[in-house]
């Protein structure tokens, strides 16, 4: 009886809590209601994240190489003598009165970047499906490190790309200033193009074979081994809709002393890497709400 008494005490006291004990405060996490909201406060307090991301993704690719990172320099070269041969000396392309290795480099460097980056990115949200199904965190994060990992292989393409304008005793213009415009339209239209591709690829995984095929029809789409010159004027508005020749084009202008390139086509590109970027923006937060259920 005694025991009894002892056991209903206890339980009229958790029924009947004091009035001044304090309720432990509740977090709610919910998928936000604005599509193209980027909540950039969040990715600044998730900083630390982004940087541990984008470093496992850099060490991860030279993990056990026998040369490690030469593979920077030695792709780009291996791939600039078949671009010299073929179509310098098999198929003659004009290269702007630029020697052509040097012609072809400039383009190669922001290429690479661009190419590898989305190539990697398109993967890299079913790649982290285990993190993404643990704990929450801005889901944007994921494809932006792939993106920013590639930026030590675009460094070390840069420096030897200076190393070979002054083999030709090249010296840059004053457009130099304008490199970190250009390298920032690069992250950008890479980062657009990954975000699209990584949200497809979770629900289409067929996406996956389409990615190397529609990097190489795009790198023959883009002023990468002839010049803007050799397409028809009245074609010219119509390819610069690829947002990659306001890119290239700006990189060998900066550079090299190409002459001065189409700055409309160019304005023309950076607003199209701006709008593909918004509404990519839009679309994967859309997507990202059912990651955690179909990834």
């Amino acid at each position: 009886m005694t025991k009894q008494t002892t056991s209903t005490t206890v339980l009229s006291r958790c029924e009947s809590p004091s009035p001044q004990t304090h309720s432990s405060p509740s977090v709610v996490i919910q998928a936000s209601q604005s599509l193209f909201r980027l909540d950039l406060h969040v990715l600044w307090e998730y900083r630390e994240l982004l940087y541990f991301l984008t470093w496992r993704d850099v060490k991860a690719r030279y993990a056990q190489m026998a040369i490690g990172v030469s593979w920077v320099v030695l792709q780009p070269l291996i791939t600039l003598m078949i671009f010299t041969v073929v179509f310098s000396k098999l198929a003659n392309l004009p290269s702007d009165g630029l020697p052509y290795p040097l012609f072809a480099y400039s383009a190669l460097v922001p290429w690479a970047y661009f190419a590898r980056s989305f190539e990697r990115s398109g993967f890299s949200v079913v790649a982290e499906s285990n993190l993404i199904k643990k704990v929450y965190f801005p889901r944007i994060i994921i494809p932006l490190s792939a993106t920013l990992g590639g930026l030590l292989d675009f460094g070390i393409a840069f420096i030897l790309l200076l190393a070979m304008m002054a083999w030709y005793g090249i010296a840059p213009t004053w457009g130099v200033l304008f490199i970190p415009l250009f390298l920032l339209m690069t992250i950008a239209s890479t980062l657009a193009v990954s975000l699209w591709l990584s949200a497809i690829f979770v629900t289409y995984r067929d996406i996956g074979a389409v990615i190397p095929v529609l990097t190489q029809l795009w790198m023959f789409a883009s002023p990468v081994v002839y010049p803007v010159s050799v397409i028809p004027e009245k074609w010219r508005l119509l390819y610069s809709l690829n947002p990659m020749v306001g890119v290239i084009e700006g990189f060998r202008w900066a550079l090299i002393g190409k002459a001065t390139p189409d700055f409309a086509a160019m304005a023309m590109s950076m607003a199209i890497i701006f709008t593909l970027l918004i509404f990519a923006i839009a679309f994967f937060n859309r997507i990202a709400r059912t990651f955690a259920d179909v990834a």
